[in-house]
């Protein structure tokens, strides 16, 4: 029964216009089913092709080393400008001249400062000579009186011996003495015990009286030429005492003026050094009225304009940009992702004004983009943005970067990670999941060291 349904309609749509038959196909069989699974079996497919995970984030381009990036020129000294010697946008060369100062400050108006400053240091160099010309003198004066002093207690040592030398045979004289008188004493007892008996005559007795007294007397004399010995001893000694004090008085004036010259000269050499310092820092000075170029570039902004205007000290005159520079990318990643990076790994780099073509997960099918290198990693998170800086250097084993780059340019980066299937990535970007980590040999050897 349905056979035979299906045969009368077939004939009702056969006796129906063509128009209607190919507006509503009518006659064809559906095929979505097979389109259905072709789309699943692409899915599934792509679900097992390789994907480079990678950290995406902005950057500029900035230099590897500090003294490259863009830098002001500043006025060492305050003064006046009274000429210009460039423009913005003049390539300059290290050592051209920038611009040039007149002096404002008092204490340096003075056309001569650095003449009389000379002057007043050969002057103190002279008053020095002077000085150790005296000091000299003193201490040849010191060492003669030194040398007379030597002779003067020499001589009166010599003196001194003499009279000990006199004192022993005045010593001796004495002795000799006492021991006559001491005879003629015991002589003349007996002799008067021999004139009482009536021996010997009163002439005889008194002969011997008069020996005595002389013996008496030469006794007396020798006792007093030995006294007299010991007291020219004892003068000597006072005398040598007051020459050595005298010497010694008139060595140490002589040496206290040599002392006092050496104190001069001390402080002259003190007030000659500080007026080098201010001669040298005069001339300085002097050199600092012309600003000069620290390097080669390109003189991007002039901060002062016109003629006479006042410059304070290290105070920005204008900004330069080296002509000669190690390009580098200044890149901010977040903390979450910092531990997945190590010097060393490698980035895929846009810069913007380039064309390109990008499949961030299969960076070798990429188009115009650039390979860098990690170079440095901060240890500690930027107060600006809140994420760590990261320094990427150009990848020598790739292409070099364009010549025609200029530094802040604006980049993207993709820091390459590890690679996984296609739908491994889906199902962790859809849970919010970390990238894979994991570090290659080279960098665990890196870590290591």
């Amino acid at each position: 029964m349905k056979y035979i349904d299906t045969i009368f309609e077939q004939e009702d749509l056969a006796k129906k216009p063509k128009s209607f038959r190919d507006i509503y196909f009518i006659n064809r069989e559906s095929k979505v089913k097979y389109w259905v699974y072709a789309l699943l079996g692409s899915f599934v497919l792509a679900a097992f092709l390789p994907w480079t995970q990678n950290i995406k984030s902005r950057g500029k381009v900035t230099t590897l080393r500090q003294e490259e990036r863009q830098q002001g020129i500043y006025s060492a000294i305050s003064g006046k400008v009274v000429q210009w010697y460039i423009k913005e946008g003049d390539m300059i060369k290290k050592g051209d001249t920038i611009a040039r100062l007149q002096e404002v400050k008092v204490e340096y108006l003075d056309p001569n400062l650095i003449e009389r400053t000379r002057e007043q240091i050969v002057a103190k160099e002279l008053a020095n000579d002077n000085y150790l010309g005296k000091a000299n003198t003193a201490n040849v004066q010191t060492t003669a009186m030194e040398e007379a002093q030597r002779l003067k207690v020499a001589q009166i040592n010599n003196k001194m011996a003499q009279t000990r030398a006199k004192i022993q045979a005045d010593s001796m004289d004495m002795l000799a003495a006492r021991n006559e008188f001491a005879i003629a004493n015991e002589q003349l007892k007996r002799q008067k015990q021999l004139y009482e008996q009536g021996l010997v005559s009163l002439t005889q007795y008194e002969q011997r009286n008069q020996a005595f007294q002389n013996a008496l007397a030469k006794r007396t004399g020798s006792e007093i030429k030995f006294m007299n010995s010991k007291q020219d001893l004892i003068n000597l000694s006072l005398e040598l005492n007051g020459v050595n004090q005298e010497y010694i008085e008139k060595i140490s004036k002589t040496r206290g003026e040599r002392y006092q010259s050496l104190s001069q000269i001390a402080s002259g050499e003190a007030d000659i050094a500080k007026l080098q310092n201010q001669y040298n820092s005069y001339v300085l000075r002097n050199e600092l009225y012309y600003v000069i170029a620290p390097q080669s570039g390109q003189v991007t902004r002039a901060n002062k304009a016109g003629i006479g205007e006042i410059v304070k000290e290290g105070e920005e005159l204008a900004q330069i940009v080296p002509d000669h520079a190690v390009k580098a990318i200044e890149i901010f990643v977040k903390p979450l992702d910092i531990t997945l990076l190590q010097p060393g790994r490698k980035v895929n780099v846009i810069f913007d004004g380039f064309p390109v073509i990008v499949f961030s997960g299969w960076p070798n099918q990429s188009y115009g983009t650039f390979r860098g290198v990690i170079t440095a990693i901060s240890n500690n998170v930027d107060q600006a943005t809140g994420n760590f800086r990261v320094l990427v250097k150009p990848d020598p084993t790739e292409r070099p970067w364009p010549d025609a780059l200029r530094l802040g340019t604006a980049t993207d980066t993709f820091i390459l990670l590890r690679d996984v299937p296609l739908g491994y990535e889906i199902w962790r970007n859809i849970n919010g999941f970390p990238p894979e980590y994991y570090q290659t040999a080279a960098e665990e050897k890196s870590a290591k060291k």
